[in-house]
């Protein structure tokens, strides 16, 4: 795939001074570790619904199964199961959840509902007979204004239920998970660039920072398959999102962009009374994720699960969509630092709740929902908020994109060239690269000055090695795959004047799961438009891996119809193969991105922490998907 080097003008940085303040600004608006007022112990009387999520039976049968529903030639290749067939092979019995339900009746703990899947229990009782049950320790804490219940030691899972039980969610209340998107306002120094709709009877705008998704079937050949009449009818695409949204917003995008979609084709599901709706809690988010999968599958159904920004509202979101089973793609533009999972780094520990994760996104594979997740718009630095502000610089990455069952979505710049103003220089990026802004700090540094120095890091694609998940076996074997790298540690400074401290040394040369698996277009300078009414309406210069997620969700809703129809499952075993089957040439499904870097990890040819495997060729690998599926 060819790129054009496109040339667009950048409105001029007027002031230096105001600029970086307003970054400096921007950037410590977000606290890395949260910072909350104790309030004191939960009155007893409050009363709380929690998550119970129960343990899958026999885990390693259910990873294996994953894995040969991605093995071509063999009779359990793209077989997957009904949500019945899943739980009568892999959940607890009905006996068993009756075995739960009594033991939280004699506390006074009522069960509200069992997901379809019996592997969540929603139930509700008093923050006492909470305390009761599972020997937890609760407080109020305050929290931007807001007050939210804070665990300040984890539930104890009684002996009894001890083989039944992963976790318990809901205890604590506060928002931990944080978007993917980024934009040139918010992120960086300089103004958004005017917006640029189609011209009349196109989708494309070809202008950076203006692209809608017709520019995305442009970028990576698309549009051999809108040519086959694929738009991704009889396809149905999920989102999963903590942010409410108005659907007038998504309707009003496709329609500002000359796409013509179905009126009815969305529907919401509120879990737990749904997400908030404003721009503070993060509804540009979801309408950027619903505008840019549907409109990449126009004639695909959408279904929406939002869910309150909790532990609890973000476990139920993926698994009442697995018991759905509606979806045959889905994706997520949400998550939180991996080392946010772990005792020494939050003071309780969080990665029952990572496994908790995991379970659901083997359901879903199991049952042939491809899921995509963001993997994060802070480089290889996925903890880091700014340069070693408040946690020294440490190499990180995010979840839900760390874990192995689940196609995590990185970033690319693609080649553009504009300038700042009458006077400076051309800032030209010639060809597709890994997405990191030191390229545009370098420039800032090089024409206004040393203020500009670590001004814009970390930002960029999300990508590294998991400490938590041990690499996958798609992963082995192929060149490029890196363990953690040595001298890795949680060092914080809270500013009370105590000094750092050094909270956890990461372990060194741990063959963890890489990522991201594949990339697209994420840098808010070679970015996109977006409408969000309580953003402000119709944008520019917006960007990000929570951009790239959703555009692979509506890709793989196309590629499944181009292969007849039929779900695909967990796709990365295929992507990982295709990769080593046709590494490059003009029938290759991936293209290498060798150039740029994420502030650590650079690109290169086959795999690297980057760009992963590379960006898609989408004709090219729907004909890959294609040509196995039926075997030659």
């Amino acid at each position: 795939m060819s790129r054009t080097v496109q040339r667009f003008a950048w409105p001029p940085l007027s002031s230096v001074a105001v600029a970086l303040a307003t970054l400096c600004a921007s950037a410590s608006a977000a606290p890395t570790l949260p910072r909350a007022t104790d309030l004191g112990p939960t009155a007893a009387t409050d009363t709380i619904t929690v998550s119970l999520v129960l343990k899958v039976k026999h885990s390693d049968q259910l990873e294996a199964f994953v894995a040969l529903t991605q093995e071509p030639n063999t009779p359990a290749y793209h077989r997957f199961l009904s949500v019945r067939d899943f739980a009568d092979r892999f959940s607890p019995s009905p006996a068993e959840i009756a075995t739960i339900r009594h033991y939280l009746d004699g506390f006074g703990i009522t069960v509200n509902e069992v997901y379809a899947d019996r592997l969540l229990i929603k139930a509700t009782g008093t923050a006492d007979a909470f305390t009761r049950a599972f020997s937890v320790d609760l407080h109020d804490v305050d929290h931007h204004g807001r007050r939210f219940h804070r665990m300040h030691r984890p539930p104890v899972i009684p002996i009894l239920l001890r083989d039944l039980l992963v976790s318990v969610e809901g205890l604590t209340t506060e928002p931990r998970f944080h978007h993917m998107h980024a934009s040139t306002l918010a992120n960086s120094p300089l103004a958004s660039p005017p917006v640029v709709l189609p011209p009349h009877g196109a989708i494309a705008t070809g202008v950076p920072g203006s692209f809608t998704v017709g520019d995305v079937a442009n970028m990576y050949n698309i549009n051999p398959l809108y040519q086959r009449g694929i738009n991704g009818t009889g396809r149905t695409v999920g989102i999963v999102t903590l942010a409410n949204f108005d659907p007038a917003d998504a309707f009003t995008y496709w329609n500002l962009i000359g796409l013509s979609v179905d009126p009815n084709r969305l529907t919401q599901v509120h879990v737990d009374g749904g997400g908030e709706l404003s721009a503070a809690a993060g509804t540009g988010e979801t309408c950027l994720d619903v505008e840019q999968s549907g409109g990449l599958a126009p004639g695909a159904k959408m279904v929406v699960y939002d869910a309150p920004n909790s532990d609890a509202g973000f476990i139920d979101l993926f698994y009442k969509a697995a018991s759905d089973n509606l979806v045959d793609t889905m994706s997520v533009s949400w998550g939180l630092a991996e080392a946010f999972f772990f005792e020494q780094v939050v003071g309780v520990d969080r990665t029952p709740q990572m496994i908790a994760f995991h379970q659901a996104f083997l359901e879903a594979a199991a049952q042939g929902i491809s899921v995509f997740a963001a993997s994060g718009d802070s480089g290889a630095f996925d903890i880091n908020d700014a340069f070693n502000d408040p946690v020294a610089n440490v190499l990180t990455v995010d979840h839900p994109a760390n874990d192995p069952a689940i196609t995590a979505s990185g970033g690319t710049t693609t080649p553009f060239t504009t300038n700042f103003g009458p006077g400076t220089p051309d800032l030209v990026v010639p060809t597709e690269q890994v997405w990191g802004w030191d390229y545009l700090e370098n420039y800032l540094v090089a024409v206004f000055g040393p203020q500009f120095e670590h001004a814009l890091f970390p930002v960029g694609g999300g990508g590294g090695v998991s400490v938590f998940w041990r690499a996958p076996l798609y992963q082995l074997g192929t060149s490029g795959i890196k363990r953690s790298e040595p001298n890795q540690s949680i060092i914080f400074d809270d500013g009370s004047g105590g000094g750092p401290v050094d909270l956890l040394d990461l372990p060194a040369r741990f063959a963890g799961r890489n990522l991201p698996d594949v990339s697209l277009d994420a840098d808010p300078f070679s970015g996109f438009l977006l409408f969000s009414t309580p953003d402000g309406g119709l944008l520019s210069g917006f960007g990000g891996t929570s951009f790239v997620a959703p555009q692979l969700n509506g890709i793989t809703a196309l590629v499944s119809q181009a292969a007849g129809g039929g779900r695909l499952g967990l796709v990365n075993a295929m992507l990982y193969r295709f990769k080593r089957q046709t590494p490059s040439g003009s029938r290759a499904p991936l293209v290498d991105i060798t150039a740029g870097n994420n502030w650590f990890y650079t690109g290169k040819p086959g795999f690297a922490p980057g760009a992963g495997l590379g960006v898609l060729n989408v004709a090219n690998f729907a004909a890959a998907v294609d040509r196995e599926r039926h075997g030659h």
